[in-house]
C-alpha cells in the first residue's frame, strides 16, 4: 500500500560537481561524433582530479575525431562550466586519452546485417516514471532540487552572482499530506564560494533562490534551511574530490522516488539502451498520466545485447489507473517500436543533443526546437485516449 502521509527527500549536484564535469565532458564528445556522423558508436567514460582529466572508451566514427580533438572538447566543457581556479582550469589541467576502436565482438552483435535487425548495444532493464506532482510530471523533491541549482548557476553565468563556484549540491526535503508534496520540511543547500564570504553572506545569496523555486508558502522554518553546514566550501570540483562518468543516476532520474536501471546515461550513444530505452520509458510513461490514464506510472523495459526486441515491458500504474495494465502494456508497445532502432527513430536520437543532459537531469525538461529533450514530448495522448475510449 502506497503511503499517504509522509516525507521524503531528494538530492541534486551542480554542473560544476565533479561527477558532472566527467558526464559533460563525456556527452560532449558524444555530440562531437553524432555531429559528424549520426551513426557513430560512442562509449567514453571520464575522470577529473586536480587539474587532470582523464579519458577512455571505444568508439567507431569518423578518423578526424582524433585524440587532440578529444582533448580540445574537454578543455572546452570545463571552461563553459566555468572552472579557473588554481586547482582546477580549463587551460592548464593536463588531459590524457586513451580513447580507442569498438570491439569488433560488441559491433557483430548491435549491427544489423540480412534479416537480423540492430540489437541491443547490451542486456539491462531500465525504468521510466511520471506523476501529476509537477507541471512536467516529475516528482516534487528532485525537481525543486534541480531548480535550486539551475538558478544559483544562471546567477553565477550571468554575473549577479560572482562570487558563486561551480561547485554546489541541493537537498530538499517536502512532507506530504493524502499522498500529495504540501511543503518543504527541509532544505540543504552546499555551494562553492569565494573565501571572502562568509556563511551569512553565502546564506542572504542563496536564500531568494531557494523562495523563489518553491512555491509560495512551501519554505522551510529557517532552522530546517542549511546552507554550507561544514562552514566553509572553497575548495570543491574536481581539486576537493575525484569525479567519474554515471555516478549520479539518481539523480539524473527520479530523486529515488521511482526505481532506475543499473546503467548510467552519459558517454553513450543511442545504441545503448541503458540512454535510450530509459528515454523511451519515460516518454511513454509521461504519455500515459498526461492522457489521464493514471495518476503514476512506472514502465520498466529489459533487453538482451545483440537481440532487438525487449523481452519484456511492465506497467505499473499504483493503484492509480484506469484501464487495465495488462492492455496498456500492449497498445503501448503497438503504438512504439520499442527495438532500439524504433526508439532512435521515434524520438530522434541520433544527433547531437546530449552535453545538455549532463546536469540537472535528463527528464522534467522542456522539448528543445532542435530535438532536445524529444522523450519529454506529449504527443501520444490523443492516441492512447482513442484507444481506451477516453475523453
Amino acid at each position: 500500500m502506497w503511503k499517504k502521509d509522509y516525507v521524503f527527500t531528494s538530492e541534486s549536484v551542480s554542473e560544476g560537481h565533479p561527477d558532472k564535469v566527467c558526464d559533460r565532458i563525456s556527452d560532449a564528445i558524444l555530440d562531437a561524433f553524432l555531429t559528424e556522423d549520426p551513426m557513430s558508436r560512442v562509449a567514453v567514460e571520464t575522470m577529473c582530479t586536480t587539474n587532470f582529466i582523464a579519458l577512455a572508451g571505444e568508439v567507431r566514427g569518423p578518423d578526424s575525431l582524433t585524440h587532440d580533438r578529444f582533448q580540445e572538447i574537454a578543455r572546452h566543457a570545463v571552461r563553459e562550466i566555468g572552472y579557473e581556479q588554481h586547482g582546477f582550469h580549463w587551460k592548464h589541467a593536463e588531459v590524457q586519452s586513451h580513447i580507442h576502436s569498438q570491439s569488433p565482438d560488441i559491433a557483430v552483435g548491435v549491427d544489423a546485417a540480412g534479416n537480423k535487425d540492430e540489437g541491443a548495444g547490451d542486456q539491462g532493464i531500465m525504468f521510466g516514471y511520471a506523476c501529476r506532482e509537477t507541471g512536467v510530471l516529475m516528482p516534487a523533491p528532485i525537481y525543486y532540487a534541480h531548480a535550486i541549482l539551475r538558478s544559483l548557476a544562471e546567477a553565477r553565468h550571468s554575473g549577479a552572482e560572482p562570487d558563486l563556484g561551480p561547485d554546489a549540491k541541493s537537498q530538499v526535503t517536502l512532507r506530504y499530506v493524502d499522498g500529495k508534496p504540501v511543503g518543504a520540511t527541509a532544505v540543504v543547500v552546499s555551494t562553492q564560494h569565494a573565501e571572502r564570504l562568509s556563511v551569512d553572506d553565502v546564506r542572504a545569496i542563496v536564500r531568494p533562490h531557494v523562495v523563489n523555486v518553491l512555491p509560495e508558502g512551501w519554505m522551510c522554518d529557517d532552522e530546517y534551511f542549511y546552507v554550507n553546514p561544514t562552514g566553509r566550501f572553497v575548495v570543491g570540483g574536481p581539486d576537493g574530490d575525484a569525479g567519474l562518468t554515471g555516478r549520479k543516476i539518481i539523480v539524473d532520474t527520479y530523486g529515488g522516488a521511482a526505481p532506475h536501471g543499473g546503467g548510467a546515461f552519459s558517454g553513450k550513444d543511442p545504441t545503448k539502451v541503458d540512454r535510450s530505452a530509459a528515454y523511451a520509458a519515460r516518454y511513454l510513461a509521461k504519455n500515459v498520466v498526461a492522457a489521464e490514464l493514471a495518476e503514476r506510472c512506472t514502465i520498466q523495459l529489459s533487453y538482451a545485447i545483440g537481440v532487438s526486441r525487449p523481452l519484456s515491458v511492465y506497467v505499473d500504474t499504483h493503484g492509480t489507473g484506469q484501464v487495465d495494465e495488462e492492455r496498456l502494456s500492449e497498445v503501448l508497445q503497438q503504438q512504439m517500436d520499442l527495438s532500439p532502432r524504433g526508439i532512435r527513430k521515434h524520438l530522434q536520437l541520433n544527433r547531437p543533443i546530449y552535453a545538455r543532459t549532463a546536469a540537472y537531469g535528463h527528464f522534467g525538461r522542456e522539448p528543445e526546437p532542435d530535438g532536445g529533450f524529444s522523450w519529454e514530448l506529449i504527443n501520444m495522448v490523443d492516441e492512447l485516449r482513442s484507444e481506451f475510449g477516453a475523453r
